[in-house]
């Protein structure tokens, strides 16, 4: 497999995009909604400190769609089999947004292959009554007011579509349509999450942009602080949502820092 380029992978039937990239101790990297951009500088950062195994989830980038796969507790378990059919261990597994959800999914379910769990901005969890809404609904709001509320800097995520490849505006669409299957009703939560968030038992770093507008550090990462024993919660200067794409260095050296203290 190229290391620069994403390859394929079978997981129990399930074709998976994959991008692999550096040596040494696993990390799982689940990307957010946002999907998986192979040129992400975040990314060669992260394999210079083990050995990077960044999948796209079925539906997103070129993964083909999956029948048996449509919701985040399915891409939990898939994940959890991927770990057991490489025979990983002592993974270190870092998700953002969505992939922060599935990564918190999988740890309830078995940390077995886990050597630690970094939770980026995740998504995931109800906090207020049913008449609060937790999480801006990406899909009703203008999309500059989404950008307003994930991006310290709306800029970072400007696009403009009519210098796009056909391929680059497919896989946005794809990323789009596939956030919907796995997060509309219920809108970006597993109602039982919370409450089964006491399961994780590895070490938890929680990572957060300090301007994240869209999931607060104060209010939504203040829960699943609260809710995971012993999870270290830190924030990111200069970053909103994703701070892995605003602030890579400062994000990189977080987790570089979280990895030196669970050395396999």
């Amino acid at each position: 497999m190229a290391n620069d380029r994403p390859g394929w992978l079978n997981v129990h039937g399930v074709t998976l995009e994959i991008l692999e990239r550096g040596q040494g101790r696993p990390i799982l990297w689940l990307h957010g909604e946002d999907g998986l951009d192979p040129a992400a500088p975040f990314l060669d950062l992260l394999a210079a400190h083990g050995r990077l195994v960044a999948p796209s989830h079925p539906g997103f980038g070129h993964s083909p769609d999956a029948n048996n796969i449509d919701t985040v507790d399915d891409l939990a378990y898939l994940y959890l089999d991927l770990l057991a059919e490489r025979n990983l261990r002592d993974v270190i597994v870092i998700g953002s947004s969505l992939g922060g959800w599935i990564a918190a999914e999988m740890a309830v379910k078995s940390s077995e292959r886990m050597g630690g769990l970094v939770l980026v901005a995740p998504l995931g969890i109800k906090i207020g009554d049913r008449e609060t809404r937790d999480i801006p609904d990406i899909f009703a709001l203008p999309p500059d007011e989404v950008t307003r509320l994930q991006y310290r800097d709306p800029a970072r995520a400007a696009l403009d579509h009519a210098k796009l490849s056909d391929d680059q505006l497919t896989v946005i669409a794809r990323n789009r349509e596939a956030t919907a299957l796995y997060a509309w009703e219920p809108y970006f939560h597993n109602p039982k999450l919370k409450r089964w968030l006491h399961r994780i038992s590895v070490p938890t770093l929680l990572l957060w942009g300090a301007d994240d507008r869209f999931v607060t550090a104060a209010y939504y990462g203040a829960a699943y602080r609260g809710a995971i024993p012993g999870a270290r919660f830190e924030t990111i200067d200069g970053a909103g949502h994703f701070p892995h794409i605003e602030e890579p260095r400062a994000f990189a050296e977080r987790v570089r820092g979280f990895l030196a203290e669970r050395k396999a």
